[in-house]
């Protein structure tokens, strides 16, 4: 009876030490299942694609910051940096020495670029100057034809060089009638602002600041050509051809960031401010002298490659620019620097 007992207790003991071994073995399943759960959530954040974008300070590029602080850009898995370079020679530096990826900036810029050897696929058109830049001049300075002889600051080589030409050539003129002192759009703004020059052609708040303060007056703006200054997203060609997912994502987030902006304007243009170091009333101020463009504006600007949009068309123009002006050496094939591919592809 004593040994049966006995005999009893021990086996109650084995499973009940086997019981306990099990729920030990399910507990640590668990622990090591939710463990793997972080573990896999970790390595979803770092399968992120790093880009890096640079661009100077323009309004105009105000979607990539939406894009990015609404979370568009890291739904299609993208850790996108943006990248503030005042200077055109340093953001170019940036480029050729791979410290950047790409680059939001205007057609004639790619051009430039191209030409200096880097190759460049221009993915999402972002925006039109409808007026967002412009000549500054003094108050006696009433007409165009009153800059002969006078001190106008530009940035040669550049949209600004671009849009001086094109005005002067509509009054009869050419730039060997005025005396050019060259500096980037923003330091000829702050410039003619402090007095120091006769004229100037710059962008916004530069135009906006100079009139508010009574320092001088809008001789012309981009309003007068439209379609004349355009600002792209550009990747450098080597690493677009090893990312194209990541072509397509950033194409979606732009794409989604824009409908977000036309249905929520006040918190978009909120962000989009923020996201530029400007205030909001200076960035909606800014909005009404340029013109962001939607999914659909870019599938029928860039066209498919058959049928080339209007984009074609701008580029080309700023290539004959470039090289009739010996800014640029070559002819940059504008169909080659243009990839309708992403645009055409997007569904939002």
């Amino acid at each position: 009876m004593i040994k049966r007992l006995s005999r009893s207790i021990i086996i109650f003991l084995v499973l009940a030490l086997f019981t306990l071994t099990l729920g030990g073995c399910g507990g640590s399943d668990s622990k090591q299942q939710d463990a793997g759960k972080q573990d896999a959530g970790g390595a979803q954040e770092q399968q992120l694609t790093p880009v890096k974008l640079t661009m100077t300070t323009w309004s105009g590029y105000g979607p990539l910051f939406l894009a990015r602080d609404k979370g568009f850009f890291k739904k299609y898995g993208l850790d996108v940096q943006l990248i503030v370079i005042q200077g055109l020679g340093e953001r170019k530096q940036a480029l050729a020495g791979n410290q950047v990826d790409g680059i939001a900036t205007t057609l004639d810029i790619v051009t430039q670029i191209v030409d200096a050897g880097i190759p460049l696929k221009q993915i999402w058109a972002l925006d039109d100057s409808y007026g967002g830049d412009g000549i500054l001049a003094k108050p006696e300075i009433k007409t165009i034809k009153d800059l002969k002889g006078k001190n106008v600051a530009y940035d040669f080589g550049t949209a600004s060089h671009i849009l001086l030409l094109a005005i002067l050539a509509k009054n009869d003129m050419t730039e060997k009638d005025i005396n050019h002192i060259q500096m980037s759009a923003s330091d000829a703004g702050s410039t003619f602002v402090a007095g120091k020059v006769d004229a100037a052609v710059t962008w916004e708040p530069w135009l906006s600041k100079a009139v508010k303060e009574n320092k001088g007056h809008l001789l012309a703006t981009s309003k007068e050509t439209p379609g004349l200054i355009m600002d792209t997203v550009a990747l450098r060609t080597d690493w677009a051809e090893k990312h194209p997912e990541a072509l397509q994502g950033m194409v979606n987030a732009l794409a989604e960031a824009m409908q977000y902006w036309e249905n929520n304007k006040a918190e978009a243009n909120a962000i989009m401010a923020k996201g530029l170091g400007i205030k909001e009333e200076e960035f909606e101020s800014n909005l009404e002298t340029l013109r962001l463009f939607n999914l659909d504006q870019n599938k029928e600007m860039f066209g498919t490659p058959e049928n080339p949009g209007t984009l074609y068309t701008t580029l080309q123009q700023a290539v004959d620019f470039g090289f009739n002006n010996k800014v640029i050496k070559s002819k940059p094939d504008a169909k080659a620097m243009l990839d309708p591919t992403f645009v055409n592809k997007a569904k939002i």
